[in-house]
């Protein structure tokens, strides 16, 4: 009897430990809102993950926070599509909406056939002006593993980190377009990009290898939230990040990941600007 009541004892504060973890992790239903071929799961640490697929019957998946953000740290490790995964498209990002003026801030992974990088864009959007792309060949198979990639978005800039590397840094100034002024929410997405992802649209989706996976695990948001008539409601410890800027190790990572693995940058795009570059592109 002893034994078989420690043995109970036992299971019961494994399901307790396990329950716990569960709630901690179930991020997906309790923060967002889903559409199309989206799927939670949980793995063996108790981790939610989310995966969204895409097939050419039923289309992609996505899925929206169900909250706005005024500027805010936003993070998430993610496992790529693997194989062939030529016209698709994976994106992490933040946006306003869908207006002509909206503001949005991208992480956007486009698919390659297979034994080729995968071409991570990076954009920038405020008030409907965009064109702001830098793109990087990842220096890693991105479907091998999950890895974590991070926005950071406040008063001063915008970064975009891989792992522990950052990457870009897009600053503001004070006489051109930033957003600074429209909440965003947080998205995720999977969908058919072969009219433009991969070769501007020349290697389109194969669908023999469909379905198309990305999971997504470990979300965090440390943000503000903006009240409506009131000041922004913002978590312990927002110094953290709204006061954030490279030091100089970190713009050395910037120029390292510019210098080796950049495939296109806006600034150096004569032909889509005639006219002459942003304004930003001047200054440093």
């Amino acid at each position: 009897m002893t034994m078989l009541r420690a043995v109970s004892v036992t299971v019961g504060v494994a399901v307790a430990l396990l329950a716990a973890a569960t709630a901690a992790e179930s991020w997906l239903y309790e923060e967002f809102t889903t559409d199309g071929n989206v799927r939670a799961d949980y793995n063996a640490q108790g981790q939610q993950v989310a995966s969204l697929m895409l097939t050419q019957q039923s289309g992609g998946g996505a899925f929206g926070s169900r909250q706005k953000y005024l500027y805010g740290e936003f993070s998430i490790q993610m496992k790529l599509v693997p194989g062939n995964s030529a016209g698709t498209v994976t994106s992490f990002y933040l946006s306003s909406g869908d207006g002509p003026g909206h503001d949005e801030i991208d992480m956007e992974f486009m698919g390659n056939s297979t034994g080729q990088p995968a071409v991570l864009n990076t954009n920038v959007w405020a008030n409907g002006d965009g064109k702001k792309e830098h793109q990087f060949d990842l220096w890693f198979d991105p479907a091998a593993d999950y890895h974590t990639y991070t926005i950071i978005w406040n008063h001063k800039n915008v970064l975009f980190k891989v792992d522990d590397l950052f990457i870009r840094s897009f600053r503001r100034h004070a006489d051109l377009p930033y957003p600074g002024a429209k909440p965003m929410s947080v998205h995720a997405t999977l969908w058919d990009g072969s009219y433009w992802a991969t070769l501007k649209g020349k290697v389109p989706v194969d669908w023999s290898g469909a379905p198309f996976l990305v999971s997504y695990r470990a979300y965090s948001a440390d943000a503000c939230v903006p009240a409506e008539g009131g000041p922004l409601s913002c978590p312990a410890g927002t110094d953290r990040w709204m006061n954030r800027q490279l030091d100089d190790a970190e713009r050395g990572t910037v120029a390292w990941a510019k210098r080796d693995y950049m495939r296109y940058n806006y600034c150096d795009d004569g032909w889509r600007f005639p006219q002459g570059f942003p304004a930003e592109c001047s200054r440093a």
